[in-house]
């Protein structure tokens, strides 16, 4: 993989490199239910910073390097508990903590922070997540469980739900969904949340269909895949709108009769009301096991990266 840091989707706008990275995950994951991941970053050792709180990015980066014999360093609320309280810059951190590290896997509350941070380090950047922006990772590994869940990432309707105009984990999938045949797009938002402009040219660029909706109910049962995200109070300024806007998309046990059999639900998690824990039954809500997958596709890009 020709690539040294991980910052965007736009990256991976090649299918022969996605293909690579999904069978070395493939294989990652046979190996760890055999017991037999190989050791092969033994001695290497992987920076977590993360300015903002993290479950499922930061502790699956840290599980992913640890299984392949690596160590791990990090730091959670970073933005507290290290020099950045004392007004270190961010370059200046990353400068130091890249002499301590063999790769940084970086979660920032700042749009292009991940940018500026690979701009002076001397060891691979990974974006876990810069503010409202992008967070490739997670767009990559949703890719993967499409893959997995459907058997197909061609010829297909997604549905992407909930906040989409600071929805990170939207935009980094956005760009990966444009380079793939036949794909249609339902962006499902209230007014307030609707996915900024410039993805939208973007897809028009790819000639890539896609629409706009503010009821959920009118694309449940187009769907291949229903992804549906959480209403991010802490990107709010202004609590008011939040508060008009918050429980605008639920799915509801009702409309799951309307979904197709072979469709899949996704959420990069958390969540908050907009899926009840009564829906994870249903076969089709893949959203924990794709949080599992995350483990596999991590562990593949820290072996391209560092191997």
């Amino acid at each position: 993989m020709d690539i040294k840091h991980v910052l965007n989707t736009k990256q991976f706008l090649n299918e022969d490199l996605l293909v690579d990275i999904f069978k070395k995950a493939d294989t990652f994951e046979k190996q760890d239910r055999e017991n037999s991941v190989p050791k092969v970053l033994d001695g290497k050792v992987l920076a977590c910073i993360f300015y903002e709180p993290s479950t499922r990015t930061r502790l699956s980066f840290e599980s992913a390097m640890l299984k392949l014999g690596g160590g791990v360093i990090s730091t959670e609320s970073a933005g507290y508990f290290s020099s950045a309280i004392k007004g270190e810059t961010l370059e200046d951190s990353i400068k130091v903590i890249a002499d301590y590290s063999d790769a940084i896997v970086l979660r920032h509350p700042e749009i292009k922070s991940a940018e500026r941070a690979a701009q002076v380090s001397s060891v691979p950047i990974i974006n876990a997540g810069d503010g409202g922006e992008e967070h490739p990772t997670q767009a990559l590994l949703d890719l993967y469980t499409i893959r997995k869940e459907i058997g197909r990432t061609d010829n297909i309707k997604v549905a992407l739900v909930g906040d989409l105009l600071h929805g990170r984990t939207i935009h980094s999938l956005v760009y990966l969904l444009a380079m793939k045949e036949n794909v249609e797009i339902f962006f499902v938002s209230p007014k307030e949340l609707e996915i900024p402009e410039s993805y939208k040219e973007f897809l028009k660029s790819k000639n890539i269909k896609f629409s706009e909706f503010s009821d959920l109910s009118q694309v449940v049962s187009q769907a291949d895949i229903l992804y549906m995200t959480r209403i991010q109070q802490e990107r709010f300024s202004d609590k008011k709108i939040y508060e008009k806007v918050k429980d605008c998309f639920v799915l509801t046990k009702d409309m799951l009769s309307e979904l197709k059999k072979e469709a899949r639900i996704m959420h990069p998690l958390p969540r908050v009301k907009e899926i009840g824990p009564e829906i994870d039954k249903d076969e089709r809500a893949a959203y924990f096991r794709q949080a599992r997958n995350g483990l596999y596709l991590r562990m593949a890009l820290l072996s391209f990266l560092l191997e």
